[in-house]
């Protein structure tokens, strides 16, 4: 017998959601280049040729004689990249919670026992949240003493 090879095969229910999102996808042009852009500037690569720039500039201080705009041209760029980096950023780290989110949502559908309220709770207000956190600091608390009495009737 032949093993399913997709998760498609293997989940049936699955292969509508993977169609549905693979005929609905939009291009997502910045998107794309957001995720690559971020993929490439956070390697060692471009740590390395960052840090070669950083030597270039340096070395060339004396032939400029430490001029303001020797030191302008750092700085001008420095910033320029900087700004540019919190977008690109920002995006994928956007684009990674929302990942995270849907896959934790999934995982709650799927388990019999969570509760689906948890789903989308990244929405709630500060306040909703902070009574969800009190909520699971009991039922710490209550597993710990749980725990404790478990261990003491069995000595």
């Amino acid at each position: 017998m032949k093993a399913a090879s997709k998760p498609q095969e293997r989940f049936p229910a699955m292969k509508r959601i993977v169609l549905e999102t693979e005929c609905s996808t939009q291009p997502d042009r910045f998107g794309r280049f957001a995720s690559s852009a971020s993929f490439w500037l956070g390697s060692k690569w471009a740590f390395f040729w960052a840090g070669i720039v950083i030597l270039v500039w340096g070395i060339t201080g004396p032939v400029f004689r430490y001029s303001d705009t020797w030191q302008l041209v750092i700085n001008t760029g420095t910033t320029i990249v900087t700004f540019l980096m919190v977008f690109l950023i920002q995006n994928t780290q956007n684009r990674d919670a929302r990942a995270i989110n849907l896959k934790l949502d999934e995982l709650i559908r799927a388990v019999d026992k969570a509760r689906n309220q948890m789903m989308n709770i990244e929405k709630l207000s500060d306040v909703e949240l902070d009574l969800l956190d009190e909520q699971f600091a009991r039922l710490r608390a209550a597993g710990i003493k749980r725990r404790a009495d478990n261990a003491a009737a069995a000595d």
